[in-house]
């Protein structure tokens, strides 16, 4: 089992974590949010943390719960509502719009930076001439950005409309093209591809734990893994193909991500398995999911 981070990021960093929350500088701004997973205490002082907050996501309360999702953010004047921040590895260049969303979210998961270098490397050691890359659960699509970056021919596929279109202002801020839009249901879109006999050199998988499609098609991770991991078994080539699988819920081991990778793919070369972190600057190291990956 591996623990990865990308040494790479230039314009994010984890200041500090701990109480259930963490401060980080994305660009020129710093934002304070919660995270479930900082259970330690904080290495600098609340004073510390309210000095250098430019936006502070506050969660809603419920009569008997507190919800880690929901909320509003308190802003300093000078806050902006979106910016851009920045990604390079290699010959790729990333562009991110960022924006404060009622769910605590950015429009992006530092973390998976090491997953963007290993498909960026992957498209660009094959020795296929334009591999077709299939990126589920896509979000704002740094891992399509990644692909394409490398040479792929991206299909991108994500239930909300919205951020389909955030999307595709990455791609264009990036200096990307031709990457395909889909916003459907992931389940539903394997499977048709599956009947129509369709294949990719890779696959990645970002599935939550709960979500609903365009047209409130339900999604439960416990329930659904299975079927998503079958039929993406029988869309992926033969060769010169790679896979990664990203799990978020807090009851998935990396244990749990591997077996699954290996039941449904079969003992694939080069099979690693993880967790991704970031380490904050007091060195403790926020756990932030868990991967399987192959390449074949």
């Amino acid at each position: 089992m591996e623990l990865l981070t990308s040494t790479y990021w230039q314009d994010y960093r984890l200041i500090d974590s701990g109480n259930y929350e963490k401060l980080e500088r994305f660009g020129a701004c710093v934002l304070r949010r919660p995270d479930p997973q900082a259970v330690w205490r904080k290495a600098l002082s609340e004073k510390a943390w309210i000095a250098q907050t430019d936006a502070w996501f506050k969660k809603a309360k419920t009569e008997n719960t507190v919800s880690d999702e929901r909320g509003e953010w308190i802003l300093k004047p000078a806050m902006p509502q979106q910016w851009f921040v920045s990604y390079r590895y290699k010959t790729m260049n990333l562009e991110f719009r960022l924006g404060l969303t009622s769910f605590k979210h950015v429009g992006l998961f530092p973390e998976q930076a090491e997953n963007w270098n290993y498909i960026f490397d992957a498209v660009t050691a094959s020795d296929v001439a334009e591999p077709k890359v299939l990126n589920l659960f896509a979000y704002t699509g740094g891992a399509s950005l990644a692909a394409c970056a490398g040479g792929a021919d991206v299909t991108h596929v994500d239930s909300v409309r919205q951020v389909v279109d955030w999307s595709r202002q990455n791609m264009e801020h990036s200096g990307l093209q031709a990457i395909r839009w889909v916003v459907e249901d992931a389940l539903k879109f394997v499977n048709r591809e599956v009947r129509r006999g369709n294949k990719y050199h890779g696959i990645i998988l970002d599935p939550p734990a709960y979500g609903r499609g365009p047209k409130g098609e339900k999604w439960i991770l416990e329930q659904q893994i299975g079927e998503l991991m079958d039929a993406c078994s029988r869309l992926l080539a033969d060769r010169s193909a790679f896979c990664v699988l990203n799990l978020y819920s807090m009851g998935f081991s990396s244990l749990i991500a591997e077996n699954l990778l290996r039941d449904y793919f079969g003992h694939s070369i080069n099979m690693e398995f993880g967790e991704l972190y970031v380490a904050d600057e007091a060195g403790r190291k926020l756990p932030l999911g868990v991967f399987s990956r192959f390449t074949r």
